[in-house]
């Protein structure tokens, strides 16, 4: 099994990436609004209500599939560097994969924020994730988390050997994903 954790900032092409690396592969995308988006129309993911449920939706999904026959899932995440929880987090859900025999990989996904504030206004975005469709406040978030929060790692800061930064700023999601299912022989 493999588990492909692709990670970088808003509107970087996370979600999108991972569409085109589920059609060419057997593995099976989760993207993190899948539960935002489930649990939005009673709590914002902003409130520990909302926080606690998409966290359990998604252990609750990680357990099933990591001792699951499945070949293995795709699961995006905004990674903040500088918070010792996200750090954490991504410990725990490699080892919960590890734990069962998993081949972790991380993708690390970069563009330049003018690309990822175009990005954050596209069609196809927009329908995959409800609470983003208010593009006024999406941007203003987008924004401000790049003020708060250091959303790409540093040079060197990941080691792992099953790792890879794509800059895909001028390319497209289908380039993006034949890059990583080389990198990754999936």
């Amino acid at each position: 099994m493999k588990f492909i954790i692709i990670f970088g900032p808003q509107a970087v092409g996370k979600m999108t990436v991972g569409q085109e690396l589920e059609k060419i592969t057997d593995l099976k995308l989760f993207h993190n609004h899948m539960t935002i988006e489930l649990v939005s129309p009673y709590f914002s993911y902003g409130t520990p209500q909302g926080k606690r449920l998409v966290n359990l939706f998604r252990q609750e999904i990680f357990e099933e599939v990591a001792k699951s026959e499945l070949p293995g899932l795709i699961f995006t995440f905004v990674w903040a560097f500088d918070m010792k929880e996200d750090w954490e987090y991504i410990r725990k859900i490699s080892a919960l994969f590890k734990s069962g025999g998993a081949e972790v990989c991380y993708v690390e996904l970069e563009a330049d924020s003018t690309e990822r504030l175009v990005r954050n206004k596209t069609p196809h975005r927009l329908l995959h994730k409800a609470t983003k469709r208010n593009v006024e406040w999406s941007e203003q978030d987008l924004i401000s988390s790049m003020e708060k929060y250091r959303l790409n790692s540093e040079p060197g800061e990941i080691t792992h050997e099953h790792y890879i930064r794509i800059n895909n700023t001028d390319k497209s999601a289908t380039e993006v994903a034949q890059l990583i299912q080389e990198r990754f022989n999936l």
